[in-house]
């Protein structure tokens, strides 16, 4: 029997969600001790931007999603929770919250202290300088998928230390 029959399907993905987010932090943290915070964001976000076609692409291949857009707000949602589910590990996949309401805003909702990278950076002492990669992430993933939109409280740096919490809402337009 093969490894790969051997466990769940949660299970790996847990197993790959926790690497990648390992990965990209340790990826951070010695970007950072070799070139300094700021250079450390810059192609944090860089490579947020550029990965975020190929992972929307990825993403609605294994959905069975074609080429067509998303064009509403149910649609987006949808893909939005299945992207998140699939992506992310369980531990942070639960404490993320998103809800999208009829006048075409998705509102989003970290537990208390929870975001991940957040807790990352507060560890290595370096969050005030860090310009926020999980909602840029998002906001990557709308372009992706061409649909307009605006964010509110617009986010660089994290905004947990200032307002405590990590929230917001994102306003989409689907004519555009």
């Amino acid at each position: 029997m093969s490894a790969l029959n051997k466990i769940e399907k949660g299970q790996l993905r847990n197993l790959l969600g926790k690497g990648w987010l390992t990965h990209d932090g340790m990826w951070f943290y010695h970007t950072y001790h070799q070139l300094g915070i700021e250079k450390a964001n810059s192609l944090n976000r860089a490579a947020i931007r550029s990965l975020a076609p190929i992972e929307i692409n990825r993403v609605k291949h294994v959905l069975g999603i074609g080429p067509e857009k998303i064009e509403t707000l149910e649609a987006l949602e949808d893909f939005m929770t299945a992207a998140l589910e699939i992506i992310l590990p369980d531990s942070v996949f639960e404490k993320f919250h998103f809800q999208t309401s009829s006048n075409d805003l998705m509102h989003w909702k970290w537990e208390s202290g929870e975001c991940f990278a957040f807790k990352g950076m507060q560890q290595i002492g370096i969050v005030d300088g860090y310009r926020c990669g999980v909602i840029y992430r998002i906001e990557c993933w709308l372009d992706a998928l061409g649909i307009s939109y605006s964010t509110t409280p617009q986010i660089d740096k994290c905004i947990m230390p200032e307002k405590g919490e990590c929230s917001g809402h994102i306003r989409l337009n689907f004519c555009n």
